[in-house]
């Protein structure tokens, strides 16, 4: 149990890690006087830095042990926390935030692979509550930066300080991670390889479930305020809302799937969710539309969590398969906030939430892709004086 509570902690620092930076960047914005064009390009190198180093991480579990790969880049990214903001310029904000989405993606990857070799070694599912605690940081973070924000600490001081004590925290939740059972002695990880033609179906669930979270997400917001002329507490209460749904669908979500199984637990999360996106659509008043998108976090809460855990179950090593996945779902992340935008502003809000129900709907047709593979059965002894042929 201390394995699976040291991963939970350690899930829960790479949150709260996240969160923190997000808190800070109109701040960033303005110390550095940079607008939205620019802002908007330095916000796209964490993601390119992830994309590069993800499919690396597994050869560092390779070449050092899953546990000693996921405590080092853990350290690795807590202090990386505080780079962006202590750039004096536009000139260094760019590898700043490459090298922190470098060292994000890299943990990323480790920490998910190790999660699914702990679930092995217990026998039963994990992988949801681990996401669970992953927002719960995230909200933690986000909620100790809005503070920090709104009473005018400069964010140098904050993320400095934000950053050596979940540097602390990370070292002590990665004391207890499962040891390496398996020494190294099979073929590497290859670097840079096409993924498999399953790890790209389970890739494409989770492209859908990030896409429509992404999107509700990051447009929660604006969608309220645009559509249901809510004020600026109930459309801040929006997202609130949907993250705690989806950090609360997530902790319950292990108990969940072990009673009805991956694909029935993804089937019913899409028509949550695509139920919700039709409240959304369809809403005129704030309490309805905010309704409709805790349903959408509830419904797709779950999906990311399983298709990590299927892709290191079917790749040539838990770290290749999450690898794989994760870059896939990090190029949804990256493309569902501008998607979204474009549809609402070349036709409308309610027409980029009509297409994000879609997407919802896809789910529930994709949910065998996340079906576990039959057990091999071990081939027949024959008995003696038993005739073949």
């Amino acid at each position: 149990m201390s394995h699976h509570r040291s991963i939970a902690a350690v899930f829960a620092v790479h949150g709260a890690t996240a969160g923190s930076l997000a808190t800070r960047v109109p701040w960033l914005q303005d110390h550095l006087d940079l607008g939205p064009g620019v802002l908007g390009l330095a916000l796209l190198c964490p993601s390119i830095g992830a994309f590069v180093g993800m499919p690396l991480a597994s050869r560092l579990a390779y070449r050092f042990g899953g546990r000693a790969a996921t405590r080092v880049l853990l350290a690795l990214w807590c202090v990386g926390l505080a780079l962006p903001v202590l750039t004096p310029s536009l000139l260094w904000l760019f590898p700043a935030f490459l090298l922190y989405g470098a060292a994000a993606g890299m943990c990323d990857v480790v920490m998910n692979a190790h999660a699914v070799v702990l679930e092995r070694h217990l026998g039963r599912s994990i992988m949801s509550g681990l996401h669970g605690m992953w927002c719960v940081g995230s909200l933690a973070g986000g909620g100790v930066g809005a503070l920090a924000a709104h009473g005018g600490v400069d964010a140098r001081l904050h993320l400095g300080a934000a950053s050596l004590v979940l540097l602390v925290a990370g070292v002590l939740a990665g004391r207890d991670l499962l040891p390496d059972t398996a020494p190294a002695d099979g073929p590497a990880p290859r670097r840079f390889a096409l993924p498999s033609r399953a790890i790209l179906a389970i890739g494409l669930v989770g492209f859908c479930a990030l896409f429509a979270e992404g999107a509700s997400a990051n447009w929660a917001a604006v969608y309220l305020t645009e559509v249901t002329a809510a004020g600026p507490g109930t459309a801040a209460a929006g997202y609130t809302i949907f993250m705690l749904c989806m950090a609360g669908a997530r902790l319950a979500g292990d108990r969940v799937v072990g009673r009805i199984g991956p694909v029935v637990a993804v089937r019913a999360g899409g028509v949550v969710a695509a139920a919700g996106g039709v409240l959304v659509v369809v809403a005129r008043t704030p309490v309805l539309c905010v309704i409709g998108f805790a349903m959408i976090g509830l419904g797709v809460a779950v999906i990311a969590p399983l298709v990590f855990a299927a892709a290191g179950n079917a790749g040539p090593t838990p770290g290749e398969g999450v690898a794989g996945v994760a870059t896939i779902t990090y190029l949804s992340g990256l493309t569902a906030p501008a998607v979204t935008g474009w549809v609402a502003g070349g036709v409308s809000y309610p027409a980029a939430f009509a297409m994000i129900t879609g997407v919802a709907v896809l789910l529930t047709l994709l949910a065998p892709v996340l079906r576990p593979a039959p057990a091999v059965r071990p081939p027949a002894v024959p008995v003696a004086g038993t005739r073949h042929g």
